[in-house]
């Protein structure tokens, strides 16, 4: 026991000592490519880990009390915080903040990367649960975490088992009043620009049955402060504005398809303005001035 307990602590030793080190290069302007990006990469991944090992323990803890519903929005505040004293980024609702407290909904964004995660841990409200492929399920952590909290798990590749799902989460979603996240793009787009991918019907669909609003939540580009193929990851904030409710009660599965057109096209209009606002366009510079990436500068531009 006492040697599985020495490697970890020597694993993590490692990991944070090269996080530090990263960091420390990119704040001395050292001329080391790309240090500020695997500083942000490690800080990233140590976060969501430790965060998720917290979500477990927390969801356990709710759900003796009956209150597991509120797992994932517990889980999602605390990466929330984090992940801005650990990297410097944060997503920032500029509008719409009121309409998160619809309930129950699904609630619809666009999706650009894996810094997502961080977004739903800004927007996430009370009484939601995500949907996620089901391969996640056997994530260690993560997987663990999604589970104990009531993540709706899809199987794309069985439409049937798919189907299912989304009746079973309809039924709980106006048994228990839970609200439901989806990304309807169904993947990452990693845009470069102001552009989303079309859009799966499923969300939509499950709306309608449950006869809930549907909540879209636009997302600025990004792209400036994270690009994986260009080794880029900066401090800096993301806005994100949230739309006003779009009733379903009078829909019927036949009008689904019009309902998932003009949601995107809504959308899609939106994320064009959010991302040419002057925060939207910091949110899309490849290149920052010197010291902006330093993240006791930032703290100190926050106060």
């Amino acid at each position: 026991m006492y040697t599985i307990f020495t490697v970890i602590y020597r694993m993590l030793s490692i990991y944070l000592g090269a996080t530090l080190t990263f960091y420390a290069l990119s704040f001395c302007h050292i001329n080391l490519p790309h240090s500020s990006f695997y500083a942000r990469i490690l800080a990233s991944y140590g976060t969501l880990l430790a965060c998720t090992s917290y979500g477990v323990i927390i969801s356990i803890i709710l759900r003796l009390l009956g209150k597991q519903n509120i797992a994932q929005w517990v889980t999602a505040r605390a990466f929330h915080y984090t992940m801005y004293y650990t990297t410097g980024v944060r997503f920032e609702i500029v509008e719409g903040k009121e309409y998160l407290s619809t309930r129950p909904a699904v609630l619809i964004a666009n999706h650009q990367s894996e810094l997502d995660v961080l977004m739903l841990g800004t927007v996430w409200p009370r009484y939601c649960s995500v949907t996620a492929k089901s391969s996640l399920a056997r994530t260690p952590f993560l997987g663990w975490f999604m589970a104990l909290s009531g993540t709706v798990f899809i199987d794309r590749s069985d439409r049937q088992s798919a189907v299912k799902a989304f009746e079973k989460a309809a039924v709980h979603m106006k048994k228990e009043r839970q609200s439901v996240f989806i990304f309807p793009e169904g993947t990452r787009s990693y845009a470069r620009g102001p552009e989303m991918g079309m859009f799966k019907k499923g969300a939509f669909h499950l709306a309608v049955q449950a006869g809930v609003d549907v909540i879209p939540v636009v997302v600025a580009n990004y792209a400036g402060l994270l690009s994986v193929s260009e080794r880029r990851f900066r401090a800096g904030r993301i806005p994100v504005k949230v739309l006003k409710p779009i009733p379903t009660t009078h829909l019927k599965a036949a009008d689904v398809d019009d309902l998932t057109k003009s949601t995107r096209d809504l959308m899609l209009k939106e994320l064009i303005t959010l991302t040419e606002s002057p925060l939207g366009q910091k949110a899309t510079k490849a290149e920052i001035s010197p010291g902006e990436e330093d993240l006791a500068q930032l703290a100190a531009k926050q106060r």
